[in-house]
């Protein structure tokens, strides 16, 4: 009787090791996959910042008085190079970064608008149909990242997971790549310098004169 007690529990421990084996395998299966999805993601996103100097230099040089759209550039550029370049930076980071720099071309892609002579530049034409063919891809691997984080955050929430999850410190959320509210819309851009003509843009008429003659 003993034996087979013996022998009932070593199999009760064998089948739980297994079941936590078989979980905790699930768990890190399940992030590599959202993690391998994000290295998709930001192969785009990089694409995409490279591409951003040179139609930085095109814009620049028919848009001479934007600098301040310029500047918001650089500073995005330089954050997602930073963040990119952090062994140490989270996913969750990298987006934050990534919504900064979609800012800042949204609002050269506004500006450029307001220049005729710009928009049929057939450098800035091909660099907008890269942008645009880029932007696509984006869509499509946040799409499968996004799946991929939707299936890892179902198996992390679901009972017993989640308490399993606790004990070996796996997260039992991942975070979404979600486009900002109005991110598909460019921001109205209105950049002022008193005294200085715009092209393409006219000038309102100059108030009428109060002087008296003496």
């Amino acid at each position: 009787m003993k034996k087979m007690c013996c022998g009932i529990g070593l199999g009760i421990v064998g089948m739980a090791l297994l079941w936590g084996v078989g979980r905790y395998n699930t768990f890190v299966s399940e992030g590599q996959n959202v993690n391998q999805s994000w290295a998709q993601v930001e192969n785009v996103l990089q694409r995409r910042n490279d591409l951003i100097p040179n139609l930085v230099n095109v814009v620049q040089a028919y848009t001479i008085h934007e600098q301040e759209v310029f500047v918001k550039v650089a500073e995005a550029r330089a954050l997602w190079n930073k963040t990119v370049a952090d062994p140490n930076a989270k996913i969750e980071a990298k987006i934050v970064a990534d919504r900064q720099l979609s800012t800042a071309l949204l609002n050269v892609m506004a500006v450029s608008e307001r220049y005729p002579e710009l928009k049929a530049n057939q450098n800035f034409l091909a660099l907008q149909d890269e942008l645009a063919g880029t932007e696509n891809r984006i869509a499509i691997e946040r799409k499968r990242f996004n799946e991929s984080v939707q299936g890892y955050n179902t198996f992390a929430q679901a009972l017993p997971n989640n308490m399993f999850a606790g004990v070996f410190h796996f997260p039992t959320e991942r975070a979404f790549f979600k486009a900002e509210e109005g991110a598909g819309k460019a921001p109205k851009v209105e950049i002022k310098y008193p005294g200085v003509p715009v092209p393409g843009v006219t000038p309102p008429p100059a108030p009428p004169s109060t002087t008296t003659a003496p």
